[in-house]
């Protein structure tokens, strides 16, 4: 049975965030990640411990009488970058790194563990620890970890959910909270615009779809600015183009990959039906199209209720409120079907680390940071339930 004290359980979130680092692991390849944790979890002797949930999802789950259920969240998969950096807990899988901070997401949510074992005796209610996989990719049909948990019957019946995500723009101490739209919808979309082919010294004998390309961008592209309403949070971005095998032949077609990010549905749909009237355009110019949209996540609302009980428990913290910016979670996935929210953490070191950036790091006080709010916050929840 392991259990630790105050004094050395942020020791110990250190030790296993380090570990989790090291060993990184792709979206739905989070096989020994999954085992790591959950053999912590099951040392613990209390917790009923559910493996394989929506892939190699974990819920941990304690109950202690009749009471509210809570759940707290955190994400395992690492990202397909290649480490920059020195430390001795650097990647040991080549081309795969901790570059979001999901180690540290599930070192805090170790703690929580250790620290819940320790008072469940004056805790009323249950208490459900979920670590989840695949927040970063989608897999063949669409879904990411969130979407596959969400279906399990264990988190049917959570009152309240909460996560955190670690915020490198901002110290240790400090917090980002928002109150509803906080994160975008995520849809991305892959054009091909066809023409036909020529010699790029007679591109009158062609249908040159480069050219169609950059007059179909520069409608997108002033898309938002004249078609969208300016208090409306909207964006289009493109993001890959390719097309052509050399420099004196005209390619018979282009394809076009980009993202649409944006905080409502009417925004979300006003963008999808934008881009595909701008693309229209395509026939008059001598080409062809064809176009495919895949929906990610959703915008995540949070709860602006569950957002004071996280201002409470970070009332010693500096507290940002304000929207975390155009990124997208698919912990929106379960706060769409539960009552739940998101904060972002500050662990940000002395030369910023950008999230997603081979040399990300954190400052690692910012575990015990982490630790020390959500277990504020389930002081906090019980209590006013209580009241």
């Amino acid at each position: 049975m392991e259990m630790y004290g105050p004094e050395t359980l942020s020791d110990h979130m250190v030790e296993w965030r380090r570990h989790l680092h090291q060993h990184p692991e792709l979206s739905f390849e989070e096989k020994e990640t999954s085992a790591y944790i959950a053999e912590k979890l099951k040392k613990l002797e209390c917790f009923e411990v559910h493996e394989q949930v929506g892939g190699y999802g974990i819920v941990a789950v304690i109950s202690n009488g009749e009471g509210p259920v809570v759940g707290v969240r955190a994400d395992m998969d690492a990202l397909p970058i290649t480490e920059q950096s020195s430390a001795g807990y650097a990647s040991v899988n080549e081309g795969v790194m901790h570059a979001c901070g999901h180690d540290a997401h599930c070192a805090i949510l170790l703690g929580v563990a250790h620290w819940v074992k320790e008072h469940r005796e004056t805790i009323t209610g249950t208490i459900k620890l979920i670590f989840q996989p695949a927040e970063e990719t989608a897999d063949e049909e669409g879904e990411t970890g969130a979407e596959k948990m969400i279906r399990s019957p264990l988190l049917e019946d959570i009152d309240a959910i909460y996560a955190l995500h670690m915020c490198p723009w901002l110290r240790t101490g400090e917090i980002q909270v928002n109150d509803g739209p906080s994160m975008a919808n995520n849809d991305e979309f892959h054009i091909t615009i066809f023409g036909e082919g020529a010699h790029a010294g007679y591109p009158h004998q062609g249908a040159d779809p480069i050219w169609m390309t950059t007059q179909f961008l520069q409608t997108v592209y002033s898309m938002t600015g004249r078609r969208m309403h300016p208090l409306e949070i909207g964006t289009i971005s493109v993001g890959q183009i390719h097309a052509g095998t050399a420099s004196n032949i005209i390619p018979d077609r282009v394809d076009i990959y980009g993202t649409m990010r944006s905080y409502t549905d009417q925004v979300r749909y006003q963008l999808e039906k934008e881009l595909l009237e701008k693309i229209n355009m395509i026939h008059s110019l001598g080409g062809q199209y064809q176009w495919k949209i895949q929906k990610g996540e959703p915008a995540l609302i949070n709860d602006e209720d569950l957002n004071e009980v996280v201002r409470k428990a970070a009332a010693n913290f500096e507290i940002y409120n304000e929207p975390f910016g155009m990124g997208s979670e698919d912990f929106s996935h379960m706060v769409n079907r539960l009552k739940g929210t998101m904060f972002f953490l500050g662990c940000g070191l002395e030369k910023e680390r950008m999230l997603h950036q081979p040399d990300f790091d954190i400052d690692e006080q910012a575990l015990q940071k982490g630790l020390d709010i959500m277990v504020g916050i389930l002081q906090s929840y019980w209590k006013n339930q209580e009241g």
